[in-house]
C-alpha cells in the first residue's frame, strides 16, 4: 500500500478539546476511581488517588466535564459545599440508586482539574434546578468582586475565582434531562443562558444541549431559535456491538462482533454530516461549534456488577474502535471543536480500571496517549487508498490514517482493522524534511485480549520497527494493530 502525505498542503487545525474526558458521578467514576477521600489508605493528594491522576497526566488531558452526563440534572451545587460532614445525602436515582454523599463537589472538582492540569466544563441543571441556582453557582465559582456567593466562596476555602471557560445548559433535555420538545428545550436554553454572566475577563463558552445520535429535527430547531446566544451545540452518539437491545459484551466476542463494533463506530461520520450539513445552512462562517460531549463503546456490564454501574472491560477491539472514531474527528475538525469520551475510569470506554488499591490502564489509555501528538496540530493532506476487511457481508475499510504537524512534530496515526492481514506500508513525505523518527505500536494476540488486575499488561505499547530513507517511510502495520509515528523537522 502507498502512502503520500503532503505537509505543505495543510487542511486545518485539530483542536486539543477534542480529546477530552468525561467524568459523571456515576458507579465507580468519582468513589473509588478518582476520589478516595484524604483519610484513605490508598495513597491521595487532597482525597485525589495519586496513581489515578499520575495516569491521566500522562495524556496531557485538556478538558474535563463534570458532574454529568444524566447526574447533572439531578444535581444541586449547594449539596456539594462547605463541611464534608454537614453535606446533604441524595440517592443517585439515575445509576443504581446508590447513595451520594455529596463529598466531592465543586471544590473537589476544581482541585482535580488542577492536579490533571486540565481545564473544567462544568454541566448545569436545567431539568430540575431553577434559573437562579445556575446564575448563582456561576457567580460562585467565578466572580472576584465582593458579593455574598464570593465570601461564601472564600469562606469555604478558595479565595480567588476558578477559571470557568465551559459551561453546558443541561444535558441530554430530550430525555433524562427532562424529556422535553425541541421547541420547548430552545426556549429554556435561552432564558438560562441569559444568566450566566461573565465575571472573569473571559467570556463563558456555553453548550447547548443538542441532539441524540441523528436527530436532525432537535438540531434545525437549535440553530432556528438560539444561534445568537450559544458558542456550541453538543452530540451524543454512543456505539454498540449492534443495537442498543443488543450491546454485545466488552471481553466476550466473536469476529463478527469485532466488525460489527467497528461498523457501527465510523457511523458516527453519518451523523455528523447530518448535524453538520443544518448547521451549515444557518452558520456558514463555523462560528458555533459542534460538541461531541458524549461518545464511546457502550456494552453490557461486566458479569456479577451493579447494572447501574455502566462497569466494562476495555479490550483491543476497543482501541482500534476509539482511533478510527478520533480520526473522523481529526477530519471534521472545522466544525468539531470538543470531544469527551464516556468515560474516565471505571464506566464505559474507561482509560482505567480500578479495584481497592489496584490500577490498570486500558487499551484506549494508550491510544490517547499515543495519539496526543495531534493535539491543537495542523491536520495536513494524506492521500492514500485501502481494501477493505471484514466477515459474513460486513466491510469496513482496512486501513484508517491521519497527519498533522505541529512545532516541527509531524505525528501520522494508523490502524489496521483486520483480523488475518498485515499491511505493507510505503509512505512518502513531501514538502518538508524530516529526520529523528519514533514509533509506538499496539496490538496483541487475540481481539478479546484486555488488561486485567492479574495481567496488567497484557495489551501494552512497543516499539515499531520502521525503514526511513529518502523522505520515504516502509512499515509492516500487523494485522489488529494501531500505530502512531512521529518525526521531526531537520
Amino acid at each position: 500500500m502507498k502512502i503520500v502525505v503532503n505537509t505543505s498542503r495543510k487542511q486545518g487545525k485539530i483542536s486539543k478539546y477534542i480529546y477530552g474526558q468525561f467524568a459523571e458521578h456515576l458507579g465507580r467514576c468519582i468513589y473509588e476511581g478518582l476520589y478516595v477521600g484524604e483519610d484513605s489508605d490508598i495513597p491521595n493528594k487532597n482525597g485525589m488517588r495519586a496513581d489515578v491522576v499520575n495516569a491521566l497526566r500522562e495524556l496531557q488531558i485538556p478538558v474535563l466535564r463534570w458532574p454529568g452526563g444524566c447526574f447533572a440534572d439531578d444535581y444541586h451545587w449547594r449539596d456539594g459545599i462547605g463541611a464534608k460532614e454537614t453535606r446533604p445525602y441524595m440517592v443517585n436515582t439515575n445509576w443504581g440508586g446508590v447513595v451520594e454523599n455529596n463529598h466531592f463537589g465543586t471544590h473537589e472538582f476544581f482541585e482535580l482539574c488542577e492536579q490533571l492540569d486540565t481545564e473544567p466544563y462544568i454541566c448545569g441543571n436545567v431539568g430540575s434546578g431553577t434559573v437562579q441556582e445556575m446564575r448563582d453557582w456561576v457567580e460562585y465559582m467565578t466572580f472576584d468582586g465582593d458579593s455574598p456567593l464570593a465570601n461564601e466562596r472564600r469562606r469555604n476555602g478558595r479565595e480567588k475565582p476558578w477559571k470557568l471557560k465551559f459551561f453546558g445548559v443541561g444535558n441530554e433535555n430530550w430525555g433524562c434531562g427532562g424529556n422535553m420538545r425541541a421547541e420547548y428545550y430552545a426556549d429554556e436554553y435561552k432564558r438560562y443562558a441569559t444568566f450566566i454572566r461573565n465575571y472573569g475577563e473571559e467570556p463563558i463558552y456555553k453548550i447547548a444541549g443538542g441532539p441524540n445520535n441523528g436527530d436532525a429535527h432537535w438540531m434545525e430547531t437549535l440553530m432556528q431559535n438560539i444561534a445568537h446566544m450559544t458558542d456550541g451545540i453538543s452530540l451524543h452518539n454512543y456505539s454498540f456491538e449492534e443495537s442498543w437491545s443488543n450491546r454485545g459484551n466488552a471481553s466476550v466476542f466473536d469476529e463478527k462482533g469485532y466488525y460489527l463494533l467497528m461498523e457501527n463506530a465510523l457511523s458516527i461520520e453519518k451523523n455528523i454530516k447530518l448535524h453538520e450539513a443544518i448547521m451549515d445552512r444557518y452558520d456558514p462562517e463555523n462560528k458555533i461549534a459542534l460538541i461531541v460531549d458524549e461518545w464511546g463503546n457502550w456494552f453490557e456490564v461486566e458479569p456479577g456488577t451493579n447494572p447501574g454501574f455502566l462497569y466494562q472491560q476495555n479490550s483491543m477491539r476497543d482501541a482500534i474502535s476509539a482511533m478510527l472514531i478520533l480520526h473522523i474527528f481529526h477530519k471534521h475538525a472545522k466544525r468539531i471543536k470538543m470531544a469527551n469520551i464516556a468515560q474516565m475510569v471505571n464506566v464505559l470506554q474507561a482509560m482505567i480500571l480500578t479495584e481497592g488499591d489496584k490500577m490498570v490502564l486500558t487499551p484506549t489509555y494508550h491510544i490517547f496517549r499515543m495519539m496526543k501528538g495531534h493535539m491543537d496540530g495542523e491536520s495536513v493532506d494524506i492521500d492514500y487508498d485501502c481494501g477493505t476487511a471484514g466477515v459474513d457481508g460486513i466491510e469496513v475499510p482496512k486501513i484508517s490514517m491521519s497527519a498533522s504537524k505541529k512545532d516541527g512534530i509531524l505525528t501520522i496515526s494508523m490502524c489496521n482493522t483486520s483480523l488475518s492481514e498485515d499491511e505493507e506500508i510505503e509512505m512518502c513525505l513531501s514538502g518538508d524534511s524530516y529526520t529523528d523518527t519514533n514509533a509506538e505500536l499496539l496490538t496483541s494476540q487475540h481481539m478479546t485480549d484486555c488488561n486485567t488486575f492479574d495481567a496488567p499488561e497484557t495489551v501494552k505499547p512497543t516499539n515499531l520497527n520502521i525503514s526511513f530513507e529518502n523522505s520515504t517511510l516502509k512499515l509492516t502495520l500487523p494485522k489488529m494493530s494501531a500505530a502512531v509515528i512521529t518525526l521531526k523537522n531537520e
